[in-house]
């Protein structure tokens, strides 16, 4: 029962610490009051502890729709949630039955957390601690997303992602690990993640033009040099 209470201490610290809107005294009973995040891992608690701990059937999972209902937030009360999460709005959140979360991770609203089929046993992804979810991002399958890495909004991730890294696009790519850039990138402020398609396709298309230009510097230096044959012959 004390860990739990510790677990539900470190969400709501997670939340003032994290979200700039949550300032002062005011800000503290707007956590417990109206963040659904915060609410939804406070739920979840419960339900994990009667799932797993107490083998409870049916309850938990009652409680759980319950909370979708409440906040938006869909988590399976199989899912397992290190301390210190923080749930950004959450609307649109779904973590599966296997799913794990490391300690400290930030999920944004629309993420889901998921299976790829109706394979027994782990299924759902492992998000190691002090990672940042974005917004709609979609991280699929029994994989494993390494700690302090970042997935862009909007990503669909469906292949294991190294320690320290950024990763955009769908599917995702690895655009910088562990302070090295890949692929030219910021930070996970949305608006300057890089797309890795629109610049894949951007050197595509400089390689035709490229490729144009010498066939057609080729195909002048041809008619040049005929030119200059027929008017030598036309001398003789």
């Amino acid at each position: 029962m004390c860990k739990l209470f510790h677990k539900i201490a470190a969400d709501f610290r997670a939340a003032r610490d994290r979200d700039p809107a949550a300032r002062g005294w005011s800000g503290a009973v707007e956590v417990i009051l109206s963040y659904p995040g915060f609410h939804a891992l406070l739920l979840h608690r419960i339900c994990h502890c009667l799932h797993s701990n107490f083998h409870i059937p049916v309850l938990p999972r009652l409680l759980s729709q319950l909370t979708r209902f409440l906040t938006g937030i869909e988590i399976h009360p199989g899912a397992t949630i290190g301390e210190g999460v923080f749930i950004d709005h959450g609307m649109g959140v779904v973590i599966g039955e296997t799913a794990e979360v490391g300690n400290n991770v930030t999920i944004y609203q629309g993420v889901t957390l998921g299976g790829t089929g109706k394979e027994a046993g782990k299924r759902h992804p492992t998000v190691e601690e002090n990672v940042v979810v974005g917004a709609g991002a979609k991280v699929l399958g029994n994989i494993r997303v390494g700690h302090h890495s970042m997935v862009g909004a909007g990503s669909v991730v469906l292949k294991d992602v190294p320690p320290s890294c950024t990763v955009v696009g769908i599917p995702g790519v690895v655009v910088r690990q562990k302070g090295k850039r890949i692929l030219a990138c910021s930070s996970l402020n949305h608006q300057d993640l890089p797309d890795p398609i629109q610049e894949q396709l951007g050197q595509l298309e400089q390689e035709v033009e490229d490729h144009i230009k010498r066939w057609l510097n080729r195909v002048l230096e041809e008619w040049k040099t005929n030119e200059s044959q027929q008017l030598h012959h036309s001398e003789k």
